[in-house]
Formats: structure tokens, C-alpha cells, sequence
């Protein structure tokens, strides 16, 4: 058995996603903008040869669950890492090689930043990569959603996907679920910079779980069938965003993660958590000009914050923060130009 080509992929996660909740079925029509950043998910695939091989086995290694085991391709079922043996499923392998694949998030599991969609993207890039099968931006978030809303059955948006994908900052428009137009906003480098040292991603410490209020929340928006006022208060987020980040105001994008945090809290009370409302509130005291709960919010997950340009000030209130709960983390983020990254390591192979 020999190592015959060793496979790499790098998938960035997305943060402060301003119009979340509406890139979804019972939105029917959604606008969100938000930003790829790492630290981002990483994956890395054996492609096995010689006669003494297994031929459609994947043994999968989650390193942050040190998690190692073996499945069949073509024989799949959804026992303990469900996202990557439904990939594994929906891609295929090759039916005359053996496979290895590790993969390992930079960042928390449930962080609330579209960890399990920048997982799924790293996958089928290596999977696709295996195959010799090429695919754009706009394939591989279509193909990671299906998984999840297909393969899995899960309740699932467009945006994480997307976000992953392309990577840079996104403005996407749903025009009819699951179809959107992207464009990818060019920053002047200088405001790319600024933007880059004045966020935060704030940890709560604890994963965003599905909840009982999130089923309920769910149950009214379709029922409202669209037309919920609270979900035009978010399109109209992503919208005063994307405006704020093409003219350079960060005053007036931190103005749009306020709008689009109260929002949120609109639709229900308990998606802004008493731990992330503390955070606010530090982050108020100490001088940010934007707050945003990533995801749908809830008791886990993690905020955006939008510091003003004083270095010094931001450091202070995230020492603060961090006296809140020793649970609490600061992970440092570094804005991703790019999305979805495949190469092959040359002459790797042996060591």
C-alpha cells in the first residue's frame, strides 16, 4: 500500500452574517451580507494504492473529536459523523482506491460562524479533487446544502455555504429559495485592513444548539410566509451593510449589526442570550460601534464585534469580556480573500 497523491483543501468560516434567516425555504426571499474569515477548516485526503488496499473504504479521522473509523462509500449510514458520511455518500470515491481523510476545525464546534458548511466545503473539494471532477464556488455551495437539506433532512440556509465557497466579503441575494445571485464586494486594501483589526469574534463558550425556540420561531416565519415584518428588518440589515461597506462608513455597518441583533431579539427573546446581552454590554461601555450574535443566536454560539480604531480600548474590553466567564474565548480572525482552496502536495507522497 502506497500513498498516491495526498490531497488538500481549506475552507474559511463566515462571521457577523447581517440578514441571517432569511436565506432560508420560509423566507422565500432573502438579502445577507457577511464575511469569510479564518481560522478556517482544514482537510486532508490519502488517495491509497498497491494490492493490498480496500478498495472504496474512507477511513475518517475528526481530530478535534479524536475520532478515528472506517466506512464503505457505497455502503453508508449516518452513525456518527453524520455531515461527512452523508458527503462521502452524496460524492463518491473512486472504486479502485482506498482513502484517508483527516479534517480539523481552527475554530469551536457550534461557534455559530458555519463551521459544520465550511466542513462540508473542504470535503467535497477533496472528494471532487479525488474524482478528477470540477466544480465552481457556486457548485460546491449548492452541493454542501443539498447535503444538509437533502442527505441529512436538516433545516438549512444558503449563506454558511456560500460564505465558504467564495470566500471575501458576500453579498447574496435570494431571489427564490435555494437560487441567489453573489457578489463579492472589493474593498480598498486600506479598509480591508481596518476592518480586518477592528472586528472581534466573541465565543460564549458554550455550541449553539438547535432549541425548542428555534422550532417555534421557525413554525411562525412560515406561517407568516415570507412576509414577517421582522424578516424585512433583516434584509433591510444586510442591505444598509452592503451600502455601509461600498461608500468605507464602519459607523454605519456597526449601525446595521445593532439593527440586526435587536431584530433578532424581535423574533424571540431568547436568541440574544443573557451572556452574549453582558457581552453587548461591555462591548457598549468599552467603545464598540457594532455587536452582531452570529447565526441564529441562542444559549451557545459566538458575537461579532465592531470596535472603534482605538487599539488600546478594544484590547481593555476584551479583557473585560473575558472576566465575564472563564468559558468566554477571544479567536483572533484574519479576513479570507479567498474560499475554497484544493491542491495536491507534490512528491509528499512517501513521508
Amino acid at each position: 500500500m502506497q500513498v498516491e497523491r495526498l490531497i488538500n483543501s481549506v475552507a474559511p468560516i463566515r462571521i457577523n452574517d447581517l440578514g441571517g434567516w432569511t436565506d432560508t425555504w420560509f423566507a422565500g426571499t432573502g438579502a445577507v451580507l457577511n464575511i469569510a474569515v479564518y481560522p478556517y477548516v482544514q482537510c486532508q485526503m490519502e488517495v491509497l494504492s498497491g494490492e493490498d488496499i480496500r478498495p472504496r473504504h474512507v477511513t475518517l479521522h475528526a481530530e478535534n473529536y479524536n475520532d478515528e473509523y472506517t466506512i464503505r462509500a457505497d455502503q453508508v449510514s449516518y452513525d456518527r459523523h453524520p455531515l461527512l458520511e452523508a458527503a462521502i455518500e452524496n460524492m463518491g470515491v473512486p472504486g479502485d482506491r482506498e482513502f484517508r481523510v483527516n479534517l480539523y476545525s481552527r475554530a469551536p464546534g457550534g461557534c455559530g460562524t458555519g463551521t459544520s458548511a465550511a466542513v462540508s466545503v473542504a470535503l467535497i473539494g477533496a472528494l471532487a479533487r479525488a474524482s478528477d471532477i470540477r466544480m465552481t464556488a457556486a457548485q460546491v455551495a449548492a452541493k454542501a446544502q443539498e447535503i444538509e437539506t437533502v442527505n441529512l433532512k436538516q433545516q438549512c440556509g444558503i449563506q454558511d455555504q456560500i460564505a465558504s465557497a467564495y470566500g471575501g466579503v458576500c453579498f447574496i441575494e435570494m431571489y427564490q429559495y435555494p437560487h441567489a445571485s453573489v457578489s463579492a464586494l472589493d474593498l480598498p486594501r486600506s479598509l480591508w485592513w481596518e476592518l480586518e483589526q477592528r472586528l472581534c469574534l466573541i465565543y460564549i463558550g458554550r455550541a449553539h444548539k438547535s432549541s425548542d425556540i428555534h422550532v417555534r420561531v421557525i413554525k411562525q416565519l412560515e406561517e407568516d410566509k415570507g412576509r414577517s415584518p421582522t424578516l424585512a428588518k433583516l434584509r433591510k440589515a444586510a442591505h444598509a451593510g452592503k451600502d455601509a461597506l461600498v461608500v468605507g462608513d464602519l459607523e454605519a455597518l456597526g449601525r446595521a449589526m445593532i439593527e440586526n441583533t435587536e431584530a433578532q431579539r424581535e423574533l424571540s427573546a431568547f436568541l440574544i442570550s443573557d451572556t452574549a446581552q453582558k457581552i453587548i454590554d461591555v462591548a457598549r461601555r468599552g467603545g464598540a460601534i457594532g455587536w452582531k450574535v452570529n447565526g441564529a443566536g441562542g444559549e451557545g454560539g459566538s458575537l461579532t464585534l465592531l470596535s472603534g480604531p482605538k487599539m488600546s480600548r478594544q484590547r481593555a474590553m476584551i479583557q473585560e469580556i473575558l472576566a465575564i466567564d472563564t468559558a468566554i474565548q477571544h479567536i483572533p480572525i484574519y479576513l479570507s480573500r479567498y474560499g475554497l482552496r484544493v491542491w495536491e502536495s507534490e512528491g509528499q507522497q512517501g513521508r
